[in-house]
This record gives C-alpha cells, structure tokens and sequence, in this order.
C-alpha cells in the first residue's frame, strides 16, 4: 500500500493509493499549498556576521511530503533498494543534446547574466543598462517581463537532434535566476505567468515523448537564495538595486501581485563573503536565518516534485560542487539537511509506483562513486583514464550556457568531445544555444546537420559501447585531448595527429579504433596497443573501415596493427575502424 511520510519516523495514509490521481493516469504525489515565507530579520551590516561552522551543526531532518515505498530518506535506503539496470539506457543513447535555455539569453552575455548584469564593470552590466538603464527599479523582473522566445519550436528543433544522432535530452526546468519554466506550483514568477505565457518544459517534454527520446529535467536552483545577491548591491549614486523591492512596492505596477523577494531572495549581505564572492560563498551556516533556510529548501524540493508529477522525466538532474544540496559547504552553503536525499527517494517511489519498475535515476553534480541510483558529471573537463566506479555524464556548451554573440559553430570539436567522453565510458550532452528569440542560427544547423552525418556512418560504435582497457594512445605515449572547457576558439583551433587513437568497444564485441583526424589516401597509421606480443595481444581476422564498402589493407607486426588507408577526401572529423 502507498502512502505519504510527513515525518521520518511516521506515516499517514491519505488515499486509497497515497497518491492523487493524474488526469486518470499516471498517479501523482499529492503536495500541499505554497507556505509563506516565514519572518525576515533585519538586515544587519554588510559582512558583520561570521557564517557557522558546518561541522558543528547537526543535520536537519526534512518534513515535506513524501510518496513512500522501499525508498527511505537515507543514502543507506537509496543504495540498498536501486537496481543499476534503471540506468542502462543511459550506456544505450550515450550522445544527447543540453537544452540549455531560458530568459538569461535576453542578456545576450553568456552564462549568469541575471547575476552579473547587477555587477558593475561586466559585460552583462553593460548591456543591460543599455537597454534597460539602471538596475535600481528596472533589473532582471523587466528581463523576464520583456522575453518572448516566438521562434521557439520544441517540436522541430526534438526532430532535428533525434535525426542528428542525439537520444536523450537534458531540459532546463530552472537556472539560477529562480525562474521556472513550467506552470508551476510553488514558484509564481514561471514561464506561464510572465513573459512567453507557456509552459515551456511542457513543450519540451512532449515533443521528447513523441519522437520516442529520454529526457531529464535540470533544477539550478539550489545556488538561488544566494547566488542574486548582487541584486541588493548599490549604484554610485548608494541608490539599492531592485532586490531591495518588496509586495507592496508592485502595487500600480506590472508587476503587482508578485512578491520580488521570491525572485531575488532575500538579503545576505551581512554574512562575511556574501558580498564578495565570484562563483560561490564560503562555507558554513546562515544561522540569523534558520527558519527561512527551512522554507527555502522545503521550497526547492517541492518545486521539483511538481515538475515529477507534471512531465513524468527519465531522470532529474541538480547542479552544484559540493556533494548534495544543502550540504553545508561550496555550493549547498547556508543550511545542513537531508533535503536532496528525502527528494530523490521520493522521485524513485513514485516512478516506481507509476511505472511498476525502476527505470529513472538522478544526476547530482560531481557526486562522488559508491552511491547507486546517482549519476555524476564532468562539465568542459574529462576524467584522466576510464572511469567505471560510477555512471557518468559528460557536458559542454557550444559557446557558452546561455546564448552570446560571435559563438563559434564546428561540428568537430563537438565529435572529439563525444569520443573523449565515450572512450572512458561515459555519455555525453552538449548545450546547442538557441538564441534569445527562439531560433537557431544558420550556421548552428549546419554544425547540427554534419555531426548527424558523422553520427549516421559512426554511430554503431557509439550506442551501447563501453571502455576498452584503455581510453587511447598519442605520441611519444601521451593522450594528446581537446581542450577542457566550453567549445569555442581554443577548441576549434586544436589540432589532433595522426598518432591520436581512442578506444570503444561495441555492441557486437568488436573494437572500434577511432582515429582523432582524418589521415591522408594512402598513408599509413599504427596501433601500437594492438602489436604482436603485447598486453592485448589477440588474433585479428578482420579490419573494416565504418562507411567504406572496400577492402582494407593491415597487418599485425610486433610495432603494431598497421592499417593503410584508402581514398579518405569524403571522410570528415574522425575515422572509425571495426576489429573483429
């Protein structure tokens, strides 16, 4: 029998099945209203108060509703109850697209413009107050208000990255900027209520549906309650940004009715750090703040419950650099609880409920291995050598996270990303921008359209392959790799050699030899790790080259496989050999 856990230590049924029906289909969890935001204490000076110390503080133990089953709000009961077969269409797709996308590609700046465009002296500032002017009264709520994606077509642009090759999607549900995407329950500043006046992931989810792909749904909103307040800092004239706004400050206004402090949160200024830092704050505890870190948190799981209930995604991803959210330290500063876990097993049971088997998992941002059921990542980076102690995700931006001008398109850099990131036993998904009106550019499809004509001669030994006993070879013995970060002029720059060579092994049990460039007609390249005598030293009957129909000239010597290439003028990017 289902049901709810209000608490850790005791349960309440409240249906026939602990879930409220969904339309007559998929059951849902049932949640409660919003709550309100408990009292604020004044704020006191800018960096005055000293943040508590992490070690110190007991870890809170989380209340919000849960859907129950064998799922317990525990790691231990996490790792005890998954099956890591739930995961195994993950190894199957390996090559997915990052929908990246929201209201910060208005700024036309890149990543972390809502931030930014409060700091003076960044790009982001700059372009807002040509603009809009002076963040004071009209800061990112004008964003929001103004940004209308009418170009913007799920359906096609889902059609256009299955026939690329792509087999899963990561849609963003929220950013840092606290803005949710859907009809959302808990968060009245959405996609629905202003500015597209659509439930953007609804569309998004859908069109995945329909062409048959898997999609997870990304939540960034761990980083919110702090990560805005630059939004509370000051003009040269020591006027206030518009964090400073509250409820009745909307009154005649457009945005009458909407509390900013649900946006921009609420201020912090007065813990040493808050004020200062560039990417996150020092750790420890927001102790001043207790009671709203409490509702801050019972908000973001319940904001992710809802988004389960209404699309039903494959996998739930949360972004940070500490080990969970509200942890405590790096990115989960603030607040110590078991908030994350208590969400992620309530996600398992009701997809168990739903789908009568486990078949989702979760992604938690460089997560670290021995937990079942999580999925970590390498964002613009790789792991040193094959990493099989933990499913694992790659990611990058063409470009940058949010759409910016001048972004370099190359569909080879995005193919060595996938080889990099496969041959260690990973899957891959990188972020295409779509720009701030919905569109994509022109020579972003075309970059699209080649990687699908890689994908279609090449992709037999990228779905459902895994690592060799090793990722890859280079001169002089060294893995010669891209470089780390998101795919711009550095990247399209790079040069492989002819000596770069990178491993999977396929479906079939064959090898797959990967070729980093294209080798000229005629020319020559060595294996070495396949020579006569050596550490994998095998028979080989046969070697073919993916999309030539011709037969190829090798031999196995004790230096290596020598393979002699034929006419390769048709071949872009990378070549692949299968060994039987």
């Amino acid at each position: 029998m289902l049901c709810f856990l209000t608490n850790c230590k005791s349960q309440k049924l409240l249906s026939s099945q602990g879930f409220a029906p969904k339309g007559g289909n998929l059951p849902i969890l049932e949640l409660p209203p919003p709550a309100p935001m408990p009292k604020i204490p004044d704020p006191l000076p800018v960096n005055s108060v000293a943040l508590g110390d992490t070690a110190g503080v007991k870890e809170v133990k989380m209340d919000f509703p849960m859907a129950s089953g064998p799922f317990q709000p525990t790691w231990k009961s996490i790792g005890e109850n998954y099956q890591e077969s739930a995961i195994s269409w993950l190894r199957e797709a390996k090559f997915g697209i990052w929908v990246h996308f929201g209201p910060q590609s208005a700024g036309m700046s890149g990543d972390w413009f809502a931030r930014k465009m409060y700091i003076k002296g960044t790009t982001a500032y700059e372009n807002h107050l040509k603009k809009y002017g002076s963040p004071v009264d009209s800061g990112y709520k004008e964003v929001l208000r103004d940004w209308n994606p009418r170009k913007l077509n799920p359906e096609k642009y889902v059609k256009l990255y299955h026939r690329i090759g792509a087999r899963f999607l990561l849609i963003q549900g929220v950013h840092h900027d606290n803005f949710d995407l859907w009809d959302s329950k808990y968060q009245p500043w959405n996609a629905v209520n202003i500015g597209p006046h659509k439930d953007l992931l609804a569309l998004w989810a859908k069109a995945a549906k329909k062409e048959g792909m898997h999609f997870g749904i990304a939540f960034h909103h761990e980083y919110s309650w702090w990560w805005f307040q630059s939004a509370f800092r000051t003009d040269s004239a020591d006027r206030m940004f518009d964090g400073r706004l509250t409820l009745a400050d909307g009154k005649g206004k457009w945005w009458e009715g909407y509390d900013p402090k649900l946006l921009y949160g609420i201020n912090l200024r007065e813990y040493k750090g808050m004020d200062e830092f560039q990417y996150r704050p020092d750790e420890g505890i927001f102790t001043r703040h207790l009671d709203y870190a409490k509702w801050y948190a019972d908000r973001w799981a319940l904001r992710i419950l809802d988004a389960v209930n209404k699309y039903d995604p494959d996998f739930i991803y949360t972004d940070g650099d500490s080990s969970q959210p509200f942890s405590g330290w790096r990115t989960g500063t603030g607040f110590k609880s078991d908030a994350d876990e208590r969400m992620i097993a309530s996600y398992f049971n009701l997809e168990l409920a739903r789908h009568g088997k486990q078949d989702v998992f979760s992604i938690t941002k460089f997560f670290p291995a021995g937990q079942k059921g999580i999925v970590t990542t390498f964002e613009g980076r790789y792991p040193r050598t094959i990493k099989t102690d933990q499913p694992w995700l790659g990611e990058n931006a063409v470009g940058d996270w949010f759409y910016r001008p001048d972004i370099i398109y190359d569909a080879r850099f995005v193919i060595h990303c996938l080889l990099e990131y496969v041959c260690r036993d990973g899957a891959y998904a990188v972020n295409i921008p779509i720009r701030p009106d919905g569109s994509l550019e022109p020579a972003c499809i075309e970059m699209l359209n080649d990687i699908g004509d890689w994908m279609k001669v090449n992709g037999s030994a990228i779905y459902g392959s895994k690592a060799w006993v090793k990722e890859g070879e280079g001169k002089d013995g060294k893995i010669h790799m891209i470089p780390a970060g998101s795919l711009s002029a550095k990247q399209a720059a790079f040069q492989y050699e002819p000596e770069d060579i990178r491993f999977t092994v396929g479906k079939d049990g064959k090898l797959n030899v990967f070729t980093m460039m294209v080798p000229p007609s005629g020319s020559k390249i060595t294996v070495h790790s396949l020579k006569k005598g050596g550490d994998y030293d095998k028979p080989i009957s046969s070697v073919k080259l993916l999309g030539y129909n011709g037969n190829i000239q090798w031999s196995q010597t004790e230096d290596g496989l020598i393979i002699t290439l034929p006419a390769t003028d048709k071949f872009k990017t990378a070549l692949c050999f299968s060994i039987n």
